[in-house]
């Protein structure tokens, strides 16, 4: 008996004295059994953690474990190989009114891209071999001819953010000179992306120019001098300047780039193929547009507006594409053969945008009709209003959504949520409660009422949902 186990009760000691020995449990038929599917190294390591884990609360808590079987030594180690063998990321039902919600991995992608994934995922292919020539390629040969083909781009590449697109695209053109951006646009979005910090990263300097509400064309004319690297356009991804402001055309731009030889870069953000408006939804720019204007080289997301995996896709003309690819950083950067097989996938349905609106998920979500939204909800407060009875009262209330990401920042499409009320429960608790779930459904409080935008929910989602009112009735 050690010092510490002098201060114990006489039951601390015995309940010590009970547990059993590593080597005795792992020779036992289960744990034979555990090591037959794991390695004997994890089963070990995971037995003594739970050895260590009864101990400290027989010292610590005077836990006596008088009617302890040993049976349960099996049943805590196979709770925690399940627990570190399953994976972490589930799917879950997103009825937050965020339709392109960050942290619940923004885009749904197509079923092409889903089955392009899987297709490039289990065979060996082509990423950066010519099949014609028998020799090294280059892994834009896959999605450059489709970039080409919808913006006019003379030349693309792809990273693996817009954030790391920006970074690159600063490194390889301005590094050490100045970059001219308006006051106006010196954004800040989620995940401190902020673009004096990126541009500071980049190594460029930042020249700042006009007011933040105004910055007029003499302000880019007069920052001109034999320092200038380029001029930076950037679209306000979560924010809008709205009463006393003006900015330069983006064509007056692109002329006073090219009257003094220096090129125009414009971050996009989110980005957009194609006119929004086609859809009932609010005008963003389009890529094509911006290079028809004269900007020389567009940065913008591969999810978001576009709709595909994330990654930061870089348009433009050929020899400032080709400066940038020939960066060591483009190394770094660079995106794997899964995200330019769910890119080029996305890129595809846009070849043909008769079917997009069907093909593509997240512009289905964008583009819902009323109709529709009513039909959903009233299904969902219909079953939802049998599961709870008087427990929690269901209802239909008119709602706002946003695109999110970044995306289309002020304005908001309406929609429809399904909304519960409880006088037993608090709306945290019921958002609780539907959060920890088999499917997790992740809704929003507001007013003391917990909401459910249906605008994300199709039928799959709906059974998700009423699955978890389900349980949360028979528990509760």
């Amino acid at each position: 008996m050690n010092m510490h186990e002098k201060n114990l009760t006489t039951k601390q000691q015995a309940a010590l004295r009970r547990i059993p020995s590593i080597e005795r449990l792992l020779a036992q038929e289960g744990f034979l059994a555990l090591q037959e599917k794991y390695s004997r190294n994890l089963v070990t390591d995971i037995l003594r953690g739970v050895v260590t884990e009864l101990r400290r609360r027989i010292f610590e808590e005077g836990t006596s474990f008088d009617s302890i079987d040993e049976s349960i030594y099996l049943q805590l180690v196979q709770s925690k190989l399940h627990e570190i063998t399953t994976s972490t990321l589930r799917p879950l039902v997103n009825a937050t009114g965020t339709i392109t919600h960050t942290n619940l991995g923004r885009s749904l992608l197509s079923e092409s891209a889903r089955e392009n994934l899987c297709q490039v995922a289990a065979n060996f292919i082509n990423l950066e071999y010519d099949l014609e020539t028998g020799e090294r390629g280059h892994r834009d040969h896959i999605t450059q001819p489709l970039l080409k083909r919808l913006t006019g781009c003379e030349a693309s590449t792809v990273v693996n953010n817009n954030a790391a697109a920006v970074l690159l695209t600063l490194n390889t053109l301005a590094q050490g000179r100045e970059v001219i951006v308006s006051r106006g646009e010196l954004i800040e979005i989620g995940g401190a992306f902020r673009i004096p910090d990126i541009m500071a990263a980049s190594g460029a300097i930042l020249r700042e120019v006009g007011t933040t509400n105004r910055t007029h064309f003499r302000d880019y004319e007069n920052a001109i001098n034999e320092s200038t690297a380029l001029i930076l356009k950037v679209h306000p991804s979560n924010y809008k300047i709205v009463g006393f402001s003006s900015t330069p055309e983006i064509s007056e731009i692109s002329d006073l780039g090219r009257r003094n030889g220096i090129p125009i870069m414009e971050d996009l953000g989110s980005g957009s193929l194609i006119d929004l408006t086609r859809y009932d939804l609010p005008r963003e720019p389009v890529v094509r547009e911006r290079l028809d204007a004269g900007v020389e080289i567009v940065t913008f997301s591969g999810d978001k507006l576009l709709g595909g995996p994330q990654g930061g896709i870089i348009v433009g003309k050929a020899n400032l594409v080709q400066q940038i690819r020939e960066n060591p950083l483009m190394r770094a950067l660079r995106v794997g053969k899964l995200t330019i097989a769910a890119l080029e996938a996305t890129l595809r349905l846009y070849l043909n945008e008769d079917y997009l609106l069907q093909e593509l998920p997240m512009l289905s979500c964008y583009a819902r009709g009323h109709e529709e939204l009513r039909s959903v909800a009233e299904e969902l407060m219909t079953n939802l209003s049998r599961v709870f009875g008087e427990t929690i009262r269901v209802t239909i209330e008119e709602s706002r959504v946003q695109i999110g990401s970044g995306s289309l920042p002020v304005e908001t499409l309406p929609s429809l949520s399904v909304v519960l009320e409880s006088q037993q429960m608090s709306a945290e608790r019921i958002a609780a409660q539907f959060r920890i779930q088999r499917t997790p459904v992740i809704g929003r409080t507001q007013d003391g009422k917990f909401w459910l935008d249906v605008r994300t929910i199709g039928k799959r989602q709906l059974n998700w949902v009423i699955e978890a009112a389900q349980s949360i009735a028979f528990t509760s």
